[in-house]
């Protein structure tokens, strides 16, 4: 298999996909849902940071800015794992959200198309406006799923709504031929 083939393949299947399901694309959240991990990254150097300052002939409070900053990156390596590993997948029969919680934890969703009742967007205002971020709201008839901080939500919107209206116009056609 050359790497074009594997990466088509790697792209076109998920685990738990079921026979005869078609990936029409996959997206997460924006990175700025990530940024408790960079105040986490930051607050701990900035504090460990000033006994040097004050301080400077102590040359061992030197070494507290270096133990700031790893224990910073602890927390901003935890909180991008999360971020990386949430993710939602959108086939021609349903969306499936998968939500890391921890290292170990994770929760997976799954809404069928064919139950979503409509889809609206909210952009928030100048900042999600210039980082190109917002909210996708998927009502159906047992409760809305809220996805916050996805990125480029209007391109997001688009193809879920074409993809809802895919599933209805094939349920549609199946109805039709089983009668």
């Amino acid at each position: 298999m050359t790497k074009k083939t594997s990466k088509k393949m790697a792209q076109t299947s998920f685990d738990g996909q079921r026979y005869g399901e078609n990936l029409l694309f996959i997206f997460r959240r924006h990175m700025i849902s990530m940024r408790k991990g960079f105040y986490l990254l930051v607050v701990p150097f900035a504090i460990t940071a000033i006994p040097p300052l004050i301080w400077s002939t102590n040359l061992e409070l030197f070494l507290l800015p270096i133990a700031g900053f790893s224990i910073g990156l602890i927390f901003f390596t935890y909180h991008l794992i999360l971020w990386y590993f949430t993710i939602y997948i959108v086939t021609d029969q349903r969306i499936r959200q998968v939500t890391q919680r921890g290292f170990f934890g994770k929760d997976v969703i799954d809404l069928r198309l064919s139950k979503v009742q409509s889809i609206s967007y909210n952009i928030p205002g100048f900042s999600g406006d210039v980082f190109h971020f917002g909210t996708i709201v998927i009502h159906t008839y047992v409760g809305d799923l809220i996805i916050h901080h996805v990125e480029h939500p209007v391109k997001i919107y688009n193809k879920l709504q074409d993809a809802v209206d895919n599933a209805i116009d094939s349920r549609g056609e199946n109805e039709e031929i089983s009668k």
